[in-house]
C-alpha cells in the first residue's frame, strides 16, 4: 500500500499537476506583471474589499493575459464577500444573474465584475449534468478547484503584487498548454461553453490541449445545444474576435462543435466565393483584434452572411428573371435574417445594423452631389464603407471606385465637400461653388419653388398695378 502511494506520488509529480493543497506564490520578479497595465477601477475595488477584511483578487483571463505581457481587455474580482456585502461597498453596484450570482461594480464606462468564491457543493444540474444552480459559496482554494483551465485559475493581489497558483497554470500558460481542471468528461457536462473556451484559448495562444482535455470532445459536441442563446453568442462572438479566428473555426469543424455555433458555416462555404469571403473579412477581424480596435458584432456576421444573401439573390433572379437587382437584394436579406437570427441568437440591433449595411451596397455604384451627402448622412455608412473595401479585396466591386468611398469617409468635412465639388465638376463640365453639407443643389425642387413662388407674388403685383393705372 505504502508503495502504491509512493508511486502516485511520483506519477503526479513529474506530471506537472500540482496539488491543489499548496498553492505557488509568484513575486513581482516571477510573474512580470506590469502594473500599469492594470485597471485602476479594478485595484480599488479590490483595495475597498481588503480594507474592510475580505480576501479580494483579480481572477482568470485578465491575469492570463497580463502575465503575457498583453492589456486585459476587461477584468474581474474575486471575493470571500457575499454579493449583498459586495454591492453594500460600492455606490453603483447591483446584483446579477440566477444560476451564478455576481455584482457589477460600475465606473463610468467600465464594469468590474465581482464574484464570490464558489465551492464545490451539490449544485443543482439537468440530466445531461449541466449545472442550473451555482450559488454554493466557499474559499479561495475551493474556487481555484472550480475553475475550468489551469490557465484561468491564477489569482493577482494588486495590492501585494502577487500571483497565487493553486494548478500549476503558469507553468501551462509558459508551455502554451491547454488543460482543464478535473474530469474532461465531467466538467464538459456540467457547462458545454467550456469546450468552446478549450477551443478558443489553444486558437487564441496558440497553444495544444492537453490529450485528456481534447478526448471527450468530439463525442460530447452536441451537448451545445443544451446552452442558452445569450451565453452561445457571447461565446461566439468571442471566438470570432479571438485573434486567431479562422484557426478557431477550422477547431470547431474538425471537432464538430460548429453544428451547435455556426450551422451556417458549411452553407456559406460552399456558396460561390464563399471561402475567400470569409477569409478576408476575418483576417481584417484579426488585424484590427491585434491592434486593439472595436470589432463590431454587426458587421462582422454581416460579412459572415453575405455569400449567403448573394446566393439568395441569384435564386430571386432565376424565380423572376424581370425583377430589379434591389428588391431582389430586399427579398434575399429579408430571408437570410429570417432564417438565421434566430439560429445565431442575434439582437434585433444587430439584424437592423446588418440589413442597413447591405441594403446600401449597390448605392456605392451611384455617384451624384446629392447622393453623396444623403449617403454620408447615414448612420451606418462608414460600416457599410469597411464592408465595401472587403467586397472590392474579393473582386466583387471596383477597387478604386471603393478606394474614393473609403477617402470620403476618413475625410474631414472641408475634405468631403472638395471631393463632392471635383466629382460633380467632372460630371458636368462646368464650373461652381463649392458645395458645402449643408448646401443645396441649385437645381432642387425646393429652390425651384421657391423661384416660383417669387415670380408669382412680382406677377401679383404687376397686374395690381396695372389695375390701378386703369382705373
Amino acid at each position: 500500500m505504502l508503495k502504491k502511494t509512493f508511486t502516485q506520488y511520483v506519477a503526479r509529480l513529474f506530471s506537472g499537476k500540482k496539488s491543489a493543497t499548496s498553492p505557488k506564490v509568484y513575486t513581482q520578479s516571477e510573474h512580470h506583471i506590469d502594473l500599469r497595465h492594470v485597471s485602476r477601477n479594478a485595484i480599488k475595488v479590490c483595495e475597498v474589499l481588503q480594507e474592510k477584511g475580505f480576501q479580494a483578487y483579480i481572477v482568470g483571463g485578465a491575469v492570463r493575459d497580463l502575465i503575457l505581457g498583453h492589456e486585459p481587455k476587461d477584468f474581474d474580482v474575486a471575493t470571500n464577500a457575499t454579493p449583498e456585502k459586495v454591492r453594500s461597498l460600492f455606490r453603483r453596484a447591483r446584483i446579477i444573474g440566477r444560476r451564478f450570482r455576481l455584482v457589477h461594480v460600475v465606473f463610468g464606462s467600465e464594469i468590474i465584475e465581482t464574484s464570490t468564491f464558489r465551492a464545490a457543493g451539490e449544485q443543482i444540474t439537468d440530466e445531461q449534468g449541466r449545472i442550473l444552480n451555482d450559488n454554493v459559496f466557499g474559499d479561495i482554494k475551493s474556487d481555484a478547484a472550480r475553475r475550468d483551465f489551469t490557465l484561468n485559475a491564477l489569482y493577482y493581489d494588486p495590492v501585494k503584487q502577487e500571483v497565487i497558483d493553486y494548478h500549476n497554470g503558469v507553468n501551462d500558460l509558459r508551455k502554451r498548454i491547454v488543460r482543464i481542471i478535473g474530469d474532461a468528461e465531467k466538467r464538459y457536462r456540467e457547462d458545454p461553453v467550456r469546450m468552446l473556451r478549450a477551443v478558443r484559448f489553444a486558437s487564441k495562444l496558440d497553444a495544444t490541449l492537453e490529450k485528456d482535455t481534447h478526448l471527450p470532445i468530439k463525442s460530447l459536441s452536441h451537448l451545445i445545444s443544451n446552452v442558452p442563446d445569450s451565453r452561445l453568442f457571447d461565446e461566439t462572438f468571442k471566438l470570432l474576435t479571438c485573434g486567431n479566428a479562422m484557426t478557431c473555426l477550422q477547431q470547431l469543424r474538425a471537432e464538430g462543435l460548429h453544428q451547435g455555433v455556426l450551422p451556417l458555416l458549411d452553407i456559406v462555404l460552399k456558396q460561390s466565393g464563399g471561402q475567400e469571403f470569409i477569409e478576408l473579412t476575418l483576417a481584417r477581424t484579426d488585424h484590427r483584434i491585434r491592434s486593439n480596435k472595436h470589432v463590431s458584432a454587426s458587421f462582422l456576421y454581416a460579412a459572415l452572411l453575405w455569400p449567403l444573401v448573394q446566393a439568395y439573390q441569384k435564386e430571386e433572379f432565376r424565380k423572376n428573371p424581370d425583377i430589379p437587382p434591389v428588391p431582389a437584394l430586399v427579398n434575399a436579406t429579408n430571408r437570410v435574417l429570417d432564417e438565421q437570427v434566430q439560429k445565431l441568437a442575434l439582437q434585433k440591433r444587430h439584424s437592423a445594423e446588418m440589413r442597413e449595411i447591405w441594403l446600401m451596397q449597390p448605392r456605392f455604384a451611384k455617384r451624384s452631389p446629392r447622393f453623396i451627402w444623403r449617403m454620408i448622412e447615414q448612420p451606418y455608412f462608414r460600416a457599410a464603407c469597411d464592408f465595401l473595401q472587403i467586397r472590392a479585396a474579393s473582386h466583387e466591386f471596383d477597387s478604386v471606385l471603393a478606394q474614393w468611398w473609403m477617402d470620403l469617409a476618413n475625410a474631414s468635412d472641408g475634405e468631403k465637400a472638395t471631393m463632392v465639388n471635383e466629382l460633380g465638376k467632372a460630371s458636368s463640365g462646368t464650373k461652381g461653388k463649392r458645395p458645402t453639407a449643408n448646401t443645396e443643389d441649385s437645381n432642387s425642387p425646393a429652390k425651384r419653388k421657391r423661384r416660383t413662388r417669387r415670380r408669382s407674388s412680382k406677377k401679383k403685383w404687376a397686374d395690381a398695378v396695372d389695375a390701378r393705372l386703369n382705373c
